[in-house]
């Protein structure tokens, strides 16, 4: 009998001729570009340093594009984008020691956003690894120690024969649901040794499915369609794992409404007449996904922002899909479905019965009116005119970035994505400074869609250097920066709990004047002409810069009663 991993495909006489000649001149950091094209790379993210210049000096012998920011952490943040608009592993190259630290900050929003980064270290030459005896520069005692608590999974190189085996299970790691990011380091030494190794042409390394257990989704069909008042959150492992279309299907078939999580913005269609939108900051809708006797969760772990920081207490059966299996029933008691969205959902689809429910999309209109009388009870016009100003600017299908911002707090609950994976924001983690290169990072990855970036005035500062990269590399990103003078969020924050701010105020650049020394276009706007400025700014060429001089204030919060 013969087994399919018994079969080896054997190589032809012009491969045989190929692996025993290879060309000359190559390093072990050919291996490393050799590895990342064979698995289909095409673009790869990162600066160099000096133990890292091996891979460097690769990819000047390949097709990979290079697109290199000024940080570490903002290559890291244009991967992370990257990773999510295309559903491949992003690579980033770094050096070590400082170079691959300022990485951190990304790394962590890629893993809490599930975005396939696939990063790529260098290390000290292997006569000083274990800790201090040659004094190495960037040396550090233990550079993975530093990445095993942030990314999915660490993978050391020590010889050049371990790099195509190391990056291929770092690129199947990356791209297993949950998505996330992954840590390689390789010596100084091995990528800048002469190799004589075959040239690396197509590594194996196929995700593995996450499949449900057929008992868990058969008792979920049973409870949802049986169910009386049911209701859906859906989270970002909606996204990641392209299952809008099945996620629609499911509501339509249950008429269940659908609520989306900040991170699944986009999971549901905004104006379908099931649609709860995202307003998960407000206690009606809070009210509204208690009162279900079943509420199926998917792709979120119903984390602080997602429960409405907490205070939402479930009356009725929870299901819950989700991959990452630490965060199945870590906040909720549930029926847990330990499985990547797309392929619960479908097991969903093929057994539960269709019910029908004629008073949901009249429940679904009661609760968005009264959220509406209760935003608009707060004299919030300037906000809810910005916000609807970027909306109508911005192409029904150009994705959009957001940094920690108010505006960006707005568009969490406000904002019509108008598509999946369309709205990202740095609300996994949470760390300033995402919106910008984030947005490079998704330009890179469709340079014929113009993308919105947003930030405040402090957070915008994290990431002024890579106006350059945008210049360099004449990607087509507008950058809408709301001035208010300092970290307005933190403003309102302390304002709130001390009766006044400390270390909240900011002095800024001319940010119209510095976008224009690096060759970026830039206007100053109102409230008024926001819309015309951004439209223009948006269909015109290459990089622009739109700052707002204006204060925001958020909608009060209705989670503390």
């Amino acid at each position: 009998m013969t087994h399919d991993h018994d079969l080896v495909l054997r190589p032809t006489e012009a491969q045989i001729s190929t692996a025993l000649n290879p060309p000359p001149g190559r390093i072990g950091g050919d291996l490393v570009v050799e590895t990342l094209a064979g698995l289909g790379a095409t673009t790869v993210f990162g600066l160099p340093g000096q133990h890292a210049l091996g891979m460097f000096d690769a990819l000047r012998r390949s097709a990979l594009r290079h697109v290199g920011l000024r940080v570490e952490n903002n290559a890291g943040f244009a991967a992370d984008a990257y990773g999510r608009m295309t559903g491949e592993a992003a690579p980033l190259l770094l050096s070590t020691g400082p170079g691959a630290l300022t990485s951190l900050a990304a790394l962590q929003e890629a893993a809490a956003a599930s975005a396939p980064v696939l990063a790529i270290s260098s290390q000290v030459p292997t006569a000083g690894l274990g800790g201090g005896r040659h004094g190495y520069l960037h040396e550090l005692p233990d550079q993975t120690a530093s990445f095993r608590g942030v990314v999915k999974s660490v993978h050391t190189v020590r010889t050049q024969s371990q790099i195509p085996s190391a990056i291929a299970a770092a690129w199947k790691s990356a791209l297993t649901a949950p998505h996330g990011p992954v840590w390689v380091e390789i010596p100084q030494d091995v990528l800048l040794a002469p190799t004589t190794l075959p040239v690396v042409t197509a590594p194996d390394a196929t995700p593995e499915d996450l499949v449900p257990r057929p008992e868990l989704t058969a008792v979920a069909a049973h409870l949802l369609s049986r169910a009386e008042r049911p209701a859906i959150i859906a989270g970002g492992g909606v996204v990641r794992s392209d299952a809008s279309g099945k996620l629609k299907a499911l509501a339509e078939r249950l008429d269940a409404p659908v609520v989306t999580t900040f991170g699944g913005k986009g999971a549901f269609p905004w104006n379908h007449p099931l649609s709860l939108q995202s307003w998960l900051e407000d206690r009606h809708t809070t009210d509204f996904l208690e009162d279900a006797d079943v509420l199926l969760v998917v792709g979120s772990g119903l984390g602080e922002l997602s429960s409405n920081y907490h205070t939402f207490k479930p009356r009725g059966r929870v299901i819950q899909i989700e991959a990452d299996l630490g965060k199945l029933e870590s906040n909720h008691p549930a029926l847990g479905i330990h499985a990547d969205a797309r392929l619960a959902l479908q097991a969903l689809l093929e057994t539960v019965e269709e019910r029908t429910d004629e008073s949901a999309p009249e429940r679904v209109r009661d609760l968005l009116s009264r959220v509406s009388q209760r935003i608009a009870a707060q004299e919030l016009t300037l906000e809810q005119d910005v916000l609807a100003a970027v909306r109508r600017a911005l192409p029904a299908d150009s994705p959009s970035f957001w940094d920690m911002t108010i505006l960006a707090y707005w568009a969490w609950s406000a904002f019509d994505p108008r598509g999946a994976n369309t709205m990202h924001s740095a609300q996994g983690a949470g760390g300033l400074g995402y919106g910008f290169p984030a947005a490079l990072g998704a330009a890179a990855a469709d340079p014929t869609c113009p993308v919105l970036a947003v930030s405040g005035d402090g957070g915008a500062l994290y990431s002024i250097a890579e106006l350059a990269t945008a210049r360099q590399y004449d990607l087509p990103v507008t950058w809408l920066i709301v001035d208010d003078g300092g970290y307005g969020i933190l403003r309102e924050y302390m304002t709130d709990a001390f009766g006044q701010a400390t270390a909240t105020e900011l002095t800024r650049p001319d940010y119209v004047a510095l976008a224009e020394s690096f060759g970026v276009p830039g206007v100053r706007t109102t409230a008024e002409s926001l819309e015309a400025d951004l439209a223009k700014a948006l269909t015109s060429p290459g990089p622009s810069v739109v700052v707002l001089p204006a204060v925001l204030r958020m909608f009060a919060p209705t989670h503390l009663g």
